[in-house]
């Protein structure tokens, strides 16, 4: 089997800034539940998935934010997609698939925990994780046991994708990110560090402690070498927290399953009409692939 794992939030997300606006009859925004539900339902009906867990942010704040008082929280946030968490992961069980609600933690450690979980399972032929995010790419192994993929750009990210995107492996990727920085969750990284220079050292070194702390001890030549060493040593405590940040953490708290309990199989009737006439999208009827036994 092929197991995938769904970064509900992003769909959300995405569904929301990506669709025309929708309201439930008391007059709700909904559309970005709707279209979460269409978007997952078309794995079924066009991709032919058969096995999915589906991670979501139940709260945006996480264990992230004790660490790092910058890191991206709901301020900001349209309240509209905020009201709708709950909603969406009620949508999501209503046909028929798997949920793992996230509170303490961030939806990409959930779906960190289970790409590690069944990445080395014998039942499991590969684990596609159906996000474009590049802190995911850090799951993406050599075997080609775990991918992602890019679902608007239809687009499967391996091992040596991801070396030819960012310059480094994916067990690279923390350290990338901890010196580039990520704006989507609210780390700078380090002064003066871009993706060309980061790439061009950790292809070298593949982890800061490998970096020697003087340029003398580096065997390569990058612009500003200087400089940028000069910046790691003395803001060191600061790369190492941000690779903390961008580090997934596996011990994220998913049940105990075991990959057949991940089988779709089919939208469960009754829950699902109910959903549907809550929400107010009777066309959600027209997408239904299969219905459950």
């Amino acid at each position: 089997m092929q197991l995938h794992l769904l970064d509900a939030t992003y769909e959300l997300f995405r569904s929301h800034f990506g669709r025309p606006p929708h309201a439930d009859p008391a007059g709700q925004p909904v559309g970005a539940t709707v279209g979460l539900i269409e978007s997952t339902l078309s794995l079924f009906r066009q991709d032919g998935v058969t096995h999915i867990g589906c991670a979501s942010d139940h709260v945006i704040r996480s264990w992230r934010n004790e660490r790092y008082p910058g890191y991206k929280t709901d301020a900001g946030m349209p309240p509209e997609l905020l009201a709708q968490f709950p909603l969406a992961e009620e949508a999501l069980r209503a046909i028929g698939v798997v949920v793992w609600p996230m509170v303490e933690f961030e939806a990409d450690d959930a779906l960190g925990a289970a790409a590690n979980r069944w990445a080395d399972d014998p039942r499991v032929e590969r684990v596609v994780v159906l996000s474009p995010d590049k802190d995911m790419t850090q799951l993406v192994r050599p075997d080609g046991r775990v991918v992602c993929y890019d679902r608007r750009k239809r687009l499967f990210l391996d091992a040596a994708a991801v070396e030819e995107k960012f310059g480094v492996t994916p067990e690279s990727i923390p350290d990338y990110l901890a010196l580039v920085g990520d704006s989507s969750d609210g780390y700078p990284g380090l002064p003066g560090w871009g993706a060309r220079s980061a790439a061009a050292v950790l292809s070298r070194y593949p982890h800061l402690e490998e970096i020697p702390a003087s340029i003398r001890g580096w065997d390569l030549s990058v612009r500003g070498g200087a400089a940028l060493a000069q910046v790691l040593r003395e803001r060191w405590d600061e790369a190492l927290l941000y690779r903390e940040l961008a580090t997934l953490r596996m011990d994220a708290p998913i049940p105990q399953q075991q990959p057949d309990e991940l089988e779709w199989g089919g939208v469960p009737r009754e829950p699902f009409t109910t959903m549907v006439e809550r929400l107010g999208a009777d066309q959600l009827m027209d997408r239904v692939p299969r219905w459950a036994a």
